[in-house]
């Protein structure tokens, strides 16, 4: 019996056998098909239980959120403040221009054109002197003081490129260079210059040269014969 096991032939001669693995290697594959697996079935459902997901990550996504919605406030009240300034600027632009009368309880006298072969080129308005004037719009004092025939004279330049001419004065209230409004004071009514009694003289001039002041004034909201200005003069001197 003993010969026949010797003299069998061995069915596992010349074959390699395979070793088997170290347990700390058996652990290692057996821990990652885990894994694997679990990570599989994570993936394969549509939302992970709340309760599953760690704290710190959950606060992530909390401040994310946050974030996010600090960042479409910010955006939002940017886009209100745009709208809003784009509005004034609006507004603004449409503001009318104000035009005012040059004073108070005058007479008108004298008009614009020829009188005694010479060309007046201004109006007259008869007023006591002292009686305050003021300019008929915004603009910038180019003079203050004597002006030949015209006595002690005031003259504004407006913005677009038109001057006021307020000749005969008792006195002049402002300097040259000085900014005015419509409804600014400039000076008293006088009797000062080449002049036949106490009398505001008013000239307009366009691009140096002079222009009847009565339909010019009215084209702009001032009647000068009626003695009437727009209604939003009132709301402009106030």
């Amino acid at each position: 019996m003993r010969q026949r096991l010797l003299d069998e032939p061995d069915r596992y001669r010349g074959r390699r056998r395979v070793p088997t693995p170290p347990r700390s290697r058996y652990a290692a594959v057996v821990t990652t098909a885990f894994v694997g697996a679990g990570l599989v079935a994570l993936g394969a459902s549509a939302m992970p239980d709340a309760k599953g997901v760690s704290p710190s990550a959950l606060d992530e996504l909390r401040q994310a959120s946050v974030t996010s919605q600090d960042f479409a406030d910010r955006a939002s009240d940017a886009e209100r403040a745009s709208r809003d300034t784009t509005r004034l600027a609006a507004d603004e632009a449409a503001e009318p221009e104000v035009w005012l009368l040059p004073l108070q309880g005058y007479e008108f006298t004298t008009p614009y054109g020829m009188h005694w072969g010479e060309l007046h080129t201004g109006i007259d308005l008869v007023a006591p002197e002292g009686t305050p004037y003021v300019s008929i719009h915004d603009g910038t004092v180019t003079k203050a003081g004597w002006y030949g025939g015209y006595g002690y004279t005031v003259i504004v330049r407006h913005a677009d490129g038109s001057e006021a001419i307020y000749g005969h004065s008792s006195l002049v209230s402002v300097q040259e260079g000085q900014q005015v409004k419509a409804g600014d004071q400039l000076g008293l009514v006088g009797n000062t210059g080449h002049s036949y009694g106490s009398h505001l003289h008013l000239e307009l001039h366009v691009k140096g040269e002079p222009l009847d002041p009565v339909p010019w004034l009215q084209e702009r909201g001032v009647d000068i014969k009626l003695q009437v200005e727009a209604i939003y003069s009132d709301v402009a001197a106030s």
